[in-house]
């Protein structure tokens, strides 16, 4: 004798179980978000794209990207950490809305901590310092060094592009901004693709953008690459220095990652099926391939081991953040 799903659930409360354990062979029922809490086009976006496919073949359900930028990433994840945790709602977070923002912001709407379920590390990836190659020309600049002795003789008259308020490629900037003692105006946008866009047609001079967004136009000629913020060189660029090597600032670190996370209270079989299908997503040989292109690394972490990455990513740019004298009220 078969029960229907109303009896199950009755019985469920009659037993005192929970009705997510009965149910969970039913999700996902409908299709699933995967809200990216910047403009289409930017590293954020692009990984979420390229997610989004696999996690539908493997989970029978259309994973739909879901893009809500402004805010530095803080409308996107607010919408998410407010959001039942039932598996149809879900965030691809940043080294920002999970690391910066915490301290940069002096009212954030979220918790990252208390208000998510981490999933997994999707990727991690360095910034790279680009201008516009025929303003660079047009400048006489051609590296790291020429940028920062124009900028000293020009105090001002350098805008710098970055992604939104609190993101790892303003932040970038603000270090080295306050690294160097050069004076730029930060201009933020609400993603990395459209200040990108102002990149190519002049109206913005120098961005620190994530590397997979800012690859193709590297690759192309449009955009010229002077340094990678990350510790060491990217593999996918080896000829390129580090802004530590370049600029002599051996201290000198910003990079970026992105992941994925769920509502707080999202039931921990849901969470473990995410970390299970998005980490085999990201050990196949395409994906890994087409991250390796974009100068991205490949995660793939348990939900514990990213939920303690959050933890120390916190804590390691609140000092950073209060060293560069960023702060968005």
């Amino acid at each position: 004798m078969s029960l229907s799903r109303r009896s199950l659930i009755a019985l469920s409360a009659a037993l005192a179980l929970p009705v997510t354990t009965l149910a969970q062979g039913t999700w996902p029922s409908k299709p699933v978000r995967i809200v990216v809490p910047f403009a289409p086009g930017g590293t954020t976006d692009i990984l979420a794209r390229l997610l989004a496919p696999e996690l539908s073949k493997a989970l029978g359900q259309q994973f739909i990207v879901d893009n809500r930028g402004g805010a530095g990433g803080n409308i996107g994840a607010d919408h998410v950490a407010k959001s039942a945790g039932d598996g149809y709602t879900l965030l691809m977070g940043t080294v920002g809305t999970h690391g910066i923002n915490k301290s940069l912001y002096a009212r954030l709407p979220y918790d990252p901590q208390k208000d998510f379920a981490p999933i997994t590390l999707v990727a991690g990836v360095p910034n790279v310092m680009v201008m516009n190659t025929a303003t660079a020309q047009r400048l006489g600049i051609d590296s790291v060094q020429a940028f920062i002795r124009y900028a000293k003789a020009n105090p001002g008259k350098l805008n710098m592009a970055s992604s939104g308020n609190g993101t790892s490629i303003h932040l970038a900037g603000e270090l080295f901004k306050a690294k160097t003692g050069i004076f730029m105006t930060h201009i933020p946008y609400r993603g990395s693709a459209p200040a990108i866009r102002d990149l190519l047609a002049g109206t913005m001079d120098v961005m620190f953008d994530n590397l997979p967004s800012a690859m193709p136009h590297i690759q192309a000629g449009t955009l010229k690459a002077f340094a990678v913020t990350s510790a060491v060189r990217s593999q996918a660029l080896p000829d390129l220095p580090t802004v530590a090597e370049a600029a002599k600032l051996p201290d000198f670190e910003a990079s970026s990652w992105f992941g994925l996370l769920a509502p707080a209270g999202t039931p921990a079989d849901i969470v473990g099926r995410l970390h299970e299908e998005t980490a085999k997503a990201l050990k196949s040989a395409e994906i890994s391939a087409r991250l390796a292109a974009l100068g991205a690394i490949p995660g793939g972490s348990t939900p514990a081991d990213f939920s303690r990455q959050i933890a120390a990513e916190i804590a390691k740019w609140a000092p950073v953040v209060q060293a560069s004298g960023a702060r968005v009220d």
